[in-house]
This record gives structure tokens, C-alpha cells and sequence, in this order.
């Protein structure tokens, strides 16, 4: 296995390390029980059970399912816009939330808390691949910029667009979407913004 595949390895294991922590501190703040969890997140009981210990690879929609049960938003799940001023996140330092199997990556880099939880992310898409996404909670809305290359938008009920480098659009994001390299050759990457309003109100259930 090549150096910078060992690296990635280890830093995956890390990120999913701290997320399992985080999910067990907020779950055992508000006295769940892991059934509890998995009733309000609708993520199934196992895979939580995995997710705490670190031994899971859960999806960007399984983390969203939990974050928003916790009623505190992904950035922070991730430990991330915890401080209500100035935050800098390196380069090279943000946690990769998703890695596709011919190169593309999904980097949250940066992040706010709730009630209005909005994400910055940083896009790759090897040529070829693309991603799904599920509907996320309602009223939430994406922004996304085409930085590399060519980016085929999907949403479902809609004709999909094909942005180029420079091109942008703005959607709902609680209805199914995906992102697709409409290039044949080249690596396309986009910065998203993805915002969550209202993000918490029933947390407490």
C-alpha cells in the first residue's frame, strides 16, 4: 500500500474516532440509550453501536440523521464552528466525510452551529464518478461553484444541468439530488454551501 493510501487510512480512522466520541458525549448528555438514539435518528441501532466505537463508515446522510436527532448540526459533530468568532481551519486539516472508489473526496472545511447550521465543503469527483444524496430536512438550501472541470447537477422532478468552470447554482437541497464529472478525462471540483435552518427544535423530545 502506497504512503499517501496509509495516510488517508489513518486519517479516516481518526476523523470516525472523534465522531464516535462525539456521538456517544451528545447521545449521554441528553440520557439516551442507544435505542433511544436510533429511534429519533432513524439509524439503525447497530450501526450506531459501530459509529461510537469507530468502527463504522457511515454516510454523509447517516451522520446528517444524527447530528440533526442530537439537535446540534454536522459541523459540530465533526467539531467544527464551535467558536462563535474567528475560526481557521489549515489546509490539509478539515475531515474528509466522503471518499469515492476512483478518487473523489467530500472535505467539510468549514462550519456553524445551531439553530441556522450552515456548511462549507470542498468537492472532488474523480472523471466518471459521481455522488447521490437524499433529500435533506426541510428548507434547506445549496449553493455550489464549479472550481475545476464540469459538474452535472440532478435533482429529482428536474432537468439536470452541467455546469462549467465558473458556472454556479442555487437549489433546494431537501429534495434528492447528485453531483456527476461529466468530464471524460478531467477531475472536477466545486465548493458547496449547504444551509440547515432551524436545526435542534426537537431535539428534547
Amino acid at each position: 500500500m502506497r504512503q499517501s493510501e496509509l495516510e488517508a487510512r489513518a486519517g479516516a480512522d481518526s476523523v470516525a474516532r472523534a465522531i464516535g466520541g462525539r456521538v456517544r458525549q451528545g447521545r449521554n448528555s441528553r440520557g439516551w440509550t442507544l435505542d433511544q438514539l436510533a429511534e429519533r435518528s432513524g439509524v439503525s441501532r447497530r450501526m450506531l453501536v459501530g459509529i461510537e466505537q469507530g468502527s463504522a463508515n457511515p454516510s454523509i446522510a447517516t451522520l446528517l440523521l444524527i447530528s440533526d436527532a442530537l439537535g446540534i448540526g454536522l459541523p459540530a459533530l465533526v467539531d467544527m464552528g464551535r467558536s462563535p468568532g474567528l475560526r481557521v481551519t489549515r489546509a490539509g486539516t478539515a475531515p474528509v466525510l466522503w471518499r469515492g472508489k476512483l478518487g473523489g473526496q467530500a472535505v467539510l472545511v468549514a462550519g456553524t452551529g445551531p439553530p441556522d447550521v450552515a456548511e462549507l465543503w470542498d468537492w472532488t469527483l474523480g472523471p466518471g464518478e459521481s455522488h447521490s444524496s437524499e433529500a435533506h430536512a426541510a428548507g434547506t438550501r445549496e449553493l455550489l461553484l464549479v472550481l475545476d472541470g464540469q459538474v452535472e447537477l440532478r435533482i429529482v422532478g428536474q432537468h439536470a444541468e452541467v455546469l462549467a468552470t465558473g458556472d454556479s447554482a442555487s437549489f433546494a437541497g431537501d429534495l434528492p439530488h447528485g453531483y456527476v464529472n461529466a468530464g471524460s478525462a478531467q477531475v472536477a471540483r466545486f465548493a458547496l454551501t449547504v444551509f440547515e435552518p432551524g436545526v435542534g427544535g426537537g431535539a428534547a423530545r
